[in-house]
């Protein structure tokens, strides 16, 4: 196996030019030392051009271990001469030789902080055609250019060279809000972010933070293969477990138990990432194959700093105190090995031969290391803070900074008030200072509750105080997160004040920063001169937002009349479309009614002229002649039969348009109303021949 490395070592070198060993070791690591895969990651692929791949592929850093920079702690370092994967340790001699030699030569590089990288050098000369990027990362700068065009991707492998920080483990912030979930994924082109031409981003190496370096597609594959595991136990020496990937990090403590009789909560480890925990598979903790941890057994450790034989009563009392101890500190994978020093000295260097019980450490930490969510993060920060300093305190925003900034910043002028944020730091020697006078003091607390939001977070751990940073970055500026970032550890504790104001740009921006080497009146001084500052910007935008509200009002009013008239005019003519409507109706009606009584009259007169007799010719006998007077004066004339009936004869004066039901057929002597005679005799019984005239006249 490791013949098989050195030779796909040898060739990756010779294809890529790259001539530091340990450079193109990690590249192959980092792909489970696939030639095709490793090359993929640093030859050119869609990007431009590249005058020089090898100059490309090489990092222009100094040696990954600045002055300065700290060191992984959480089970994440270069392997050692016997750590080397494979049944044997044949090529490893070949491998530090190479590493030995080239470390030597590296040298002949100038080293310097910033490293500039440009995926495309012909646009060197055209800035309208690159993106800059400002990298923050570990108190230093990178600036890397790139075109438009080029995507996420592209980015993190340029970062990649430029600090040698793994692209699976670059934790990127500074996008725009509205951007930031765009910038997670690789393919994304940083044209498409809303970005400047210039861009401040902030790095953060997920190694330090206990990152789990298997990708979740890894994770398969790594839980069917064995896992060789180190102990160095202190101090009988070095013993091996081989055990499977699906192995949880309980049952090897389990295990070795077993083999040293040494109990699981007696146990403590140094090596694991800090985020495991007992549940957490061996695949799944991001440990290498071969991987080595340190154990040390409490119960010894108390024993060798009494410096008494536990037997009898003793043997009774440090057992007290061990399981005191334990209650104070959890011994599992997650808490560090200088906490429980802390602890433990704490505990048995004052206590271990008294009958009073031993007083439980004072946590110097706020905030639990890891945390991920800042609003839990702020509640377990306010709780924290008032246990471990007491009443009196001041009055702290439990909450996400998100909230806090739109209760103190985003409010109308009047309303508005600053943001101070208050960053602590466990290990500084200001802290118990600083909170137990300083933070007690009664003008301070009355201070900070009329004038200002006042929001907490704890800086201690490394892993909150980049997260922090973030959300400085994100919700704020990239300044106030490099002004947060650049406070030193002897002048924390520090109170950040923020305020938004039109003078500032309408954005939040830092008005001041009170470090923690500072007096009470000082502080006091500072808090109230800042603050008679920041009201003294906002009377300006309080008239303008007053005459503002003025001209709203008036408009307001002028808005309301306008709208009265409309609303008359629009009933006025409301009411004159519906009479108008309501006339149209009628005449409709009167129209439709005029229709059916002239179709009701038609009808009745067809029906009348149809029932009529034929009219007997002039030289026929035994015939009647009428004459019938209308209204107008004119005369109607028609000959009958005598044996026609009267009602004959109304049929004839109805077929003529003139209705019995509206009226009259008055014969002239003697005078009588024939339309209220029986209708069914003959006109010879009438006695009306030889003729007759007759009176129409209307009822």
């Amino acid at each position: 196996m490791s013949e098989n490395k050195d030779e796909t070592l040898a060739s990756f070198q010779n294809i890529t030019g790259i001539d530091d060993v340990g450079e193109a070791f990690s590249h192959l690591e980092a792909v489970n030392w696939n030639l095709m895969d490793a090359l993929s990651r640093v030859m050119p692929h869609d990007d431009a051009p590249l005058s020089n791949p090898i100059q490309a592929a090489r990092p222009a850093v100094p040696d990954p271990v600045q002055p300065g920079s700290q060191s992984n702690t959480n089970g994440f370092r270069p392997p050692s001469y016997d750590e080397l994967p494979g049944p044997s340790n044949a090529g490893a001699s070949s491998f530090f030789a190479l590493h030995n030699h080239n470390q030597n030569q590296r040298h002949r590089y100038p080293t310097h902080l910033t490293s500039t990288i440009n995926l495309d050098p012909s646009s060197q000369n055209n800035n309208q055609n690159v993106m800059n990027f400002n990298i923050h990362f570990n108190q230093m700068l990178f600036h890397i250019r790139l075109p438009p065009t080029a995507t996420i991707e592209q980015l993190k492998r340029k970062i990649f060279d430029a600090t040698n920080v793994p692209v699976c483990r670059q934790a990127i912030s500074g996008w725009p809000p509205s951007r930031a979930s765009d910038a997670q994924i690789g393919g994304t082109q940083i044209c498409n972010l809303d970005l400047s031409q210039e861009n401040e981003l902030i790095l953060v190496d997920l190694t330090d933070d206990g990152f789990m370096d298997t990708e979740p597609d890894e994770v398969p594959q790594r839980t069917d293969k064995d896992f060789t595991i180190k102990i160095v136990y202190e101090p009988e020496g070095t013993f091996t477990m081989n055990v499977s990937g699906q192995t949880t990090i309980q049952e090897v403590k389990m295990n070795v138990f077993c083999m040293k009789n040494i109990p699981v909560r007696h146990q403590e480890w140094t090596g694991w990432p800090s985020g495991c925990n007992n549940e957490t598979t061996l695949a799944q903790s991001g440990i290498e194959l071969n991987h080595r941890f340190v154990l040390r057994n409490i119960e010894e450790r108390v024993q060798s700093n009494s410096n008494v034989p536990l037997d009898g009563e003793n043997a009774q009392t440090s057992s007290s105190l061990l399981n005191n101890v334990f209650d104070v500190v959890n011994l599992d994978s997650e808490s560090s090995a200088d906490e429980f020093e802390d602890a433990t000295d704490f505990n048995t260097a004052e206590y271990i031969f008294t009958d009073s019980p031993p007083v439980q450490p004072l946590n110097r930490h706020l905030i639990p290391n890891n945390t991920d969510d800042e609003t839990t993060g702020s509640t377990q920060f306010v709780a924290n803070y008032r246990s471990r300093f007491g009443e009196p305190y001041p009055e702290f925003f439990d909450g996400s900074l998100d909230n806090a900034l739109q209760l103190a910043c985003h409010k109308p002028a009047k309303e508005r008030k600053l943001l101070a944020i208050y960053l602590h730091h466990g290990e500084s020697i200001l802290t118990n200072v600083f909170c137990d006078h300083l933070m007690k003091a009664e003008s301070i607390i009355q201070t900070l509750k009329e004038k200002f939001i006042l929001f907490g977070w704890d800086m201690t751990y490394e892993s909150n105080k980049d997260m922090f940073l973030s959300l400085l970055t994100a919700r704020i500026s990239s300044n106030a997160s490099l002004t947060a970032r650049n406070i030193k550890l002897d002048k924390l504790p520090a109170i950040m004040l923020i305020g938004k104001s039109r003078q500032l740009g309408s954005n939040c921006e830092v008005l001041s920063v009170i470090h923690g080497n500072i007096g009470l009146d000082d502080l006091l001084t500072r808090l109230i001169e800042t603050t008679a500052m920041y009201e003294e910007q906002l009377q300006v935008e309080i008239r303008q937002e007053d005459e503002k509200a003025a001209r709203d009002q008036v408009k307001a009013e002028q808005d309301m009349a306008y709208e009265e008239t409309l609303q008359a005019d629009m009933a006025k003519e409301a009411a004159k479309s519906q009479k108008a409507a309501a006339q149209a109706a009628e005449r409709k009606r009167i129209e439709s009614e005029r229709a059916e009584e002239s179709a009701r009259r038609e009808s009745i007169r067809l029906v009348a002229e149809q029932s009529l007799p034929q009219e007997p010719g002039e030289q026929e006998t035994n015939i009647f002649k009428i004459r019938v007077r209308k209204p107008t004066g004119d005369f109607l004339e028609r000959r009958f039969y005598t044996q026609n009936n009267l009602q004959d004869l109304l049929n004839y004066v109805t077929a003529n348009g003139f209705l019995i039901e509206e009226y009259k057929l008055i014969s002239s002597w003697p005078r009588r109303d024939l339309t209220a005679i029986e209708s069914s005799q003959t006109l010879e019984m009438l006695k009306l021949y030889p003729q007759e005239t007759f009176i129409l006249e209307e009822r």
